[in-house]
């Protein structure tokens, strides 16, 4: 078993309000390799200038993990199965919306991978199909929520 951990620090900006509710929702994810990467609330939630569009917000965050775990997942399958990947691009999505409690969830995240693969050994539609299948099948992140998660390979 492995444990992860992740910094997520936030502070009250000078001349800022709190109670008024007009702060910046502005802050900074530490991961353990020394990154910082900065995040916000996501300007659908929380208007501008309280947020900050530039920052990553953890719906962003949350489908790109996906993505990226779908991602390690099918590299390593389609080594395992001699097929040499030159580039892999996701367009992956999100939706927000009510869930069946009524309480705002990211009800889907569809991934779209498109692969670029070595001519001498280029997989068959069935074959990507299958390694798509066995990488959603065993990605973590995906293993791990309750969103419907669909994936629309681009090949």
């Amino acid at each position: 078993m492995a444990t992860y951990f992740a910094e997520v620090t936030w502070a009250l900006k000078s001349g800022e309000q709190f109670n008024s509710n007009r702060y910046s929702r502005a802050h900074t994810w530490q991961f353990d390799g020394g990154l910082e990467v900065p995040a916000s609330s996501s300007p659908h939630v929380v208007p501008l200038p309280m947020s900050d569009a530039t920052a990553v917000d953890p719906e962003e965050a949350f489908i790109a993990s996906l993505s990226s775990c779908h991602m390690l997942w099918f590299l390593s399958i389609a080594a395992r199965r001699s097929f040499s990947v030159l580039e892999y691009r996701d367009l992956a999505q999100g939706t927000m919306g009510k869930n069946k409690n009524n309480k705002m969830a990211m009800l889907r995240v569809e991934l779209s991978p498109q692969c670029t693969f070595a001519q001498e050994r280029v997989p068959s539609a069935e074959e990507l199909d299958a390694m798509h299948q066995e990488a959603h099948d065993n990605c973590y992140i995906a293993n791990s929520v309750t969103t419907e998660v669909i994936c629309h390979p681009r090949n």
